[in-house]
């Protein structure tokens, strides 16, 4: 058996493309890791990682009660000779899981700002991230590196990509902040910036029972799409509930979407309505997702759409 000690713990190269590899306020505070009480370590108040599979913790539980961590924890110190986390939550819950009183744990002085986005790029690191997760972590990573709010970082993403396509006049194209999200991307490694723009930021405005299935990562993706053009709330609950238990195909799901739909049709034709309160409550909650006011090229339509409405309301 080799009595190899285990490396230190090395932030992974995507982070030391994204904050530099010289950057002194990563640096660590000992060369190997050491051992503490699991009780000396406490979770962030915050923390980017917002699910964890169960059955995935106690597998990795059993593994721990049976070879240990094998990696590290990350922390930073507090006062009173303990320690905040900084990576490796997983790690700590399937300890605590398995009744381990000490931790490997490899400690690094950092800062509020540095420390939160190792966290983001760490978490982006994971092989089970499901695509909502991984949406919302890089959407709030490329926030904080542009130092933007999130809704300006995505004002930035749509109109870098109707630039490219040449809908509009360039000039964000080549400046500054476009060139530090091509940057990141590149760094991360996992797509192309108009590819999130294109394919991942359209999950943000999935209707919020879509949201929470992808992101307990129980759907695909492109399954949950599919089935968040239903407006009808009960009727995209159950086809949910059969597509997850039955696992369809995503071919099957178009299948049962015609079916509603033409479903829908034959009974409008028999006049009976169809739910008009369901189309009309999820219009305006995607109106406001959208916020669809602050687009110029929007707002004479949005003029012309909220005078009709007004009329109606006038005339009741």
């Amino acid at each position: 058996m080799s009595n190899k000690r285990p490396e230190p713990y090395a932030i992974k190269k995507p982070v030391d493309l994204l904050f530099g590899s010289n950057a002194t306020n990563t640096q660590p505070t000992q060369s190997r890791p050491n051992t503490i009480a699991i009780t000396k370590i406490h979770l962030p108040s915050s923390q980017p990682r917002r699910y964890f599979d169960s059955e995935a913790l106690e597998e990795l539980s059993r593994s721990i009660k049976e070879l240990g961590i094998l990696e590290p924890l990350l922390v930073r110190p507090l006062n009173d000779d303990n320690y905040e986390l900084v990576a490796g939550e997983r790690r700590y819950r399937a300890a605590s899981m398995a009744g381990l009183t000490e931790i490997p744990i490899v400690v690094r002085e950092m800062d509020d700002a540095t420390t939160y986005q190792v966290r983001l790029v760490e978490n982006l690191q994971r092989e089970d991230l499901n695509p909502l997760e991984e949406t919302e972590g890089i959407l709030e990573l490329l926030a904080l590196r542009l130092q933007l709010s999130l809704d300006d970082t995505i004002k930035l993403l749509q109109k870098m990509e109707n630039e490219a396509k040449g809908k509009i006049t360039r000039n964000v194209t080549g400046n500054a902040p476009a060139l530090l999200v091509e940057e990141i991307f590149t760094a991360l490694g996992r797509m192309r910036w108009d590819s999130f723009v294109r394919n991942r930021l359209p999950l943000l405005n999935l209707p919020h029972d879509v949201l929470e299935v992808l992101r307990t990562g129980r759907l695909e993706y492109t399954k949950a799409r599919t089935i968040a053009r239903i407006q009808v709330l009960e009727i995209r609950t159950k086809l949910l509930e059969v597509a997850i238990e039955s696992n369809l195909s995503l071919s099957e799901i178009k299948q049962k979407i015609k079916e509603v739909e033409q479903s829908q049709l034959q009974s409008s034709c028999k006049g009976t309505p169809i739910v008009l309160k369901e189309r009309v409550d999820n219009a305006f909650r995607r109106f406001k997702q959208a916020k669809l006011w602050t687009k110029p090229e929007k707002q004479n339509q949005i003029e012309t759409l909220i005078e009709q409405l007004e009329a109606l309301l006038t005339e009741d």
